[in-house]
């Protein structure tokens, strides 16, 4: 057993001390303003998006069949846990796929380990390679912005598998809601570390603002009409 699997079924209350979940936070009128953006954007995105939505679950139930979503245990705001949704990307059996996988290819398996992503993913189908260079596998994240699970800028929602690749740097993560997009969409996601991800992550949470968030979701918006960075 790896020291990921170890941490994945360690109570994240003993391997993160509460002093530590303490960080740099907005008032309360501006969280209270931040969390109100986040669910009326969302809102209208959900409703304005429901054609491309539509469209979309058509072309998953019509070339690979369901279930149309997956879901995905994530870690959240100081630790809770939420299932963050995508539109199905990858074969029904990508999870029991990877385990075999990890099992049989020690390389492969130290590229996860380093990653948690697979340069060339063979679970991935050709629509959800489509899906994912577009960014349109992440739609139905509105909904966990909606139910205020994520936000719609923050740091890149990670499972708890992830979290000791945080090191010391756990706490900033969890001083925050995971987000729609953030620093890391728009610095080149495919190609970024996770190393780099970290600092990312880490540099949003001490530098963060309203101003800052708008500009992340104007840029982000041109990342995605581009292509450019998709994973």
């Amino acid at each position: 057993m790896s020291m990921h699997d170890d941490f994945a079924t360690t109570p994240l209350s003993d391997l993160i001390p509460a002093s530590d979940l303490h960080f740099p936070s907005r008032s309360g009128l501006s969280a209270a303003i931040g969390i109100l953006f986040d669910r009326g954007l969302a809102l209208l995105a959900l409703i304005a998006l429901l054609p491309l939505f539509l469209m979309t679950m058509a072309l998953i139930g019509l070339m690979e069949g369901w279930p149309l979503f997956y879901a995905q245990t994530r870690v959240g705001k100081g630790g809770r846990s939420f299932r963050c949704y995508k539109f199905r990307t990858m074969a029904r059996d990508a999870d029991a796929r990877l385990s075999r996988m990890l099992a049989a290819d020690p390389a492969l398996r130290a590229e996860w380990e380093q990653s948690h992503k697979l340069a060339r993913d063979p679970r991935v189908s050709c629509l959800g390679a489509v899906l994912r260079k577009t960014s349109l596998d992440e739609l139905p994240q509105f909904w966990n912005v909606l139910k205020g699970d994520m936000s719609l800028v923050g740091p890149r929602p990670i499972t708890a598998a992830e979290m000791v690749l945080y090191g010391p740097h756990i706490a900033a993560y969890l001083s925050l809601r995971p987000g729609l997009t953030g620093l890391w969409q728009i610095s080149g996601r495919s190609g970024t570390s996770y190393a780099d991800r970290v600092a990312l992550d880490v540099r949003y949470c001490l530098t963060r603002s309203f101003r800052m968030d708008l500009g992340i979701l104007l840029r982000t918006v041109r990342v995605v009409l581009t292509g450019h960075g998709a994973c």
